[in-house]
């Protein structure tokens, strides 16, 4: 490693910058598209699969009220369904439907398409794209070792 950079600074430039983009992205709407805490949901669920109201709130560590509120649009929807769990029939499991994961493709389209455009705005030199590009894998990888 260069001997001139500090991992400290260099930790505190990335989180600001990353942390500007992600907020951004998140900031602009996208047309019929999901809310934050629905986004949040569906996309939780979709990773974990099937689970409870109660359990899909702590694992985002929202109140259960807020979930049942944010899970009730989404049923209302058709993006997430509900039944009996077969382990328990007291006891109610929520899953993503088809129309919920295209829902998470949409969004992640749309956000992907946000970026694209402004990267080929004129806004980013040949080069500075390229470092953008080889960026890319080393974030993954930072990600991956947090």
């Amino acid at each position: 490693m260069n001997d001139d950079l500090d991992p400290d600074e260099v930790a505190s430039v990335l989180l600001a910058g990353l942390s500007a983009l992600i907020r951004r992205v998140r900031q602009v709407p996208v047309d019929g598209g999901l809310t934050m805490p629905e986004r949040t949901a569906l996309s939780h669920l979709d990773r974990s699969g099937p689970t409870t109201s109660s359990a899909l709130a702590r694992q985002v560590q929202i109140t259960a009220q807020a979930m049942g509120a944010t899970l009730s649009a989404l049923r209302a929807r058709g993006l997430v369904d509900r039944r009996p769990d077969p382990n328990d029939g007291r006891r109610m499991v929520l899953s993503v439907t088809d129309a919920g994961r295209q829902a998470l493709r949409d969004k992640r389209n749309a956000r992907m398409e946000l970026i694209a455009r402004s990267l080929t705005s004129g806004a980013f030199t040949p080069a500075e794209l390229e470092h953008l590009a080889s960026a890319a894998p080393l974030l993954e990888r930072l990600a991956q070792h947090i």
